[in-house]
């Protein structure tokens, strides 16, 4: 069964390419729809540290991924099947990314910490609540942390 859905707005920043590192330097707007949301649609967001952005991959040009790969062709890193990995290339283009709010104004949301491009639509915006991160610890393999290591 097909979902269909309306972007919430787009990103507008000056990163106009995917590239895969070097993602913190870099502000990035959400500016909402004015067609379908005023102002009060981000009142008390300001109040929140951060927020979580739920995005569609647009401009990725790839053949959704199904199975698994090693990350970013990477032969020193081992094969792992796409849901053991965030790459651009999934099956729905979903992309998630818990922002630093830098700003709210009117219908623009300012963030640091946003992994999308220029003209990126946004799907959702969520405030983080401590209470629905992980609640025991993290862990995560090695490949994945050294392939963090410049992302931000």
């Amino acid at each position: 069964m097909p979902i269909l859905m309306n972007p919430v707005g787009y990103v507008r920043s000056t990163r106009t390419t995917p590239d895969d590192d070097g993602w913190g330097a870099i502000p990035a707007h959400i500016e909402l729809d004015p067609d379908q949301f005023g102002p009060d649609a981000l009142l008390g967001l300001a109040d929140f540290s951060h927020v979580e952005v739920l995005f569609h991959f647009h401009a990725t040009e790839a053949a959704p991924e199904t199975g698994a790969r090693r990350p970013r062709g990477n032969p020193d890193w081992p094969r792992v099947g796409i849901f053991a990995q965030r790459a651009k290339d999934r099956p729905n283009r979903i992309g998630a990314t818990l922002c630093r709010i830098l700003s709210v104004h009117g219908t623009t949301l300012k963030v640091a910490g946003l992994d999308a491009i220029h003209g990126t639509p946004v799907l959702d915006i969520k405030p983080v609540m401590k209470d629905f991160l992980p609640r025991d610890e993290v862990h995560e393999p090695e490949w994945a942390k050294e392939l963090m290591r410049h992302y931000w």
